[in-house]
């Protein structure tokens, strides 16, 4: 069942997304070369209790932390641990926060030290297949306008959007109907409707598609194992675009 949100609730998950957009401001200040993704989710999590709200990701199906934490050829689900980054690695961070009964979820991926130029250019793919993805986008639009604006921008761009994962709507349950897919047809799916809040996250394989899981249960890994890389936003539908309420 699709939720509209009242302008109270609304308000609620902005609150929500602010305090989302804090940590990951916290992230880019301490994502660097040595530092463990344990440390981290540390900081994320400490950062989350003190701002009154709770982690959305710490105890959700069993998942261990408060940070995804998925380097190079890891898709998405990774765990933080006591690696260190190295130079050339990216890192895809996926985190929510729930406030006052309201969820919000964002992802980014981030270079660390001098990356390759495959890497750079798979990471502004991926930025800016969102940005396909919701231009033109307000209600009465068609589901299918989001992915088909997704894939039509990787694909032309001779990567490849994940299929097995897709985003999803969000609110007082951090997935809620409807799946959003990052393939589509335009002018297919349902119509999208003011009030309804989404989160639309692209993730982009430089190779195939195709993806395995790791012996965790949780670390989704590209088959190919080539590098991969997320980028994620919760939206607000309007009734003459979108509202992008995580970090800008």
């Amino acid at each position: 069942m699709i939720i509209i949100k009242n302008s109270e609730q609304l308000q609620s998950m902005r609150e929500s997304a602010n305090i989302l957009s804090d940590v990951f401001k916290l992230l880019e200040d301490n994502v660097q070369i040595g530092i463990t993704t344990k440390k981290l989710d540390k900081l994320a999590h400490e950062f989350i209790l003190k701002c009154g709200a709770i982690p959305s990701f710490l105890g959700y199906n069993g998942f261990p932390a408060t940070l995804c934490t998925s380097i190079d050829e890891e898709v998405v689900h990774g765990f933080p641990s006591s690696r260190k980054l190295i130079e050339g690695n990216i890192i895809g961070i996926d985190c929510g926060v729930l406030h006052k009964g309201f969820h919000s979820d964002c992802a980014r991926t981030y270079a660390i030290g001098a990356v390759s130029e495959e890497k750079k250019r798979l990471m502004d793919v991926t930025k800016e297949s969102f940005f396909e993805g919701i231009k033109g986008l307000k209600a009465g639009s068609r589901l299918g306008d989001i992915g088909a604006g997704v894939q039509n921008h990787v694909e032309e761009n001779g990567m490849s959007v994940v299929r097995a994962l897709v985003g999803h709507g969000i609110g007082q349950d951090l997935h809620e109907d409807p799946s959003v897919p990052n393939y589509g047809v335009r002018g297919r799916g349902i119509r999208l409707k003011a009030g309804m809040t989404i989160a639309i996250e692209p993730m982009v394989n430089l190779g195939t598609h195709l993806v395995d899981i790791a012996d965790d249960g949780w670390t989704v890994l590209t088959k190919d194992r080539l590098p991969s890389a997320h980028y994620e936003n919760t939206i607000i539908l309007l009734s003459d675009g979108v509202e992008i309420i995580t970090v800008k």
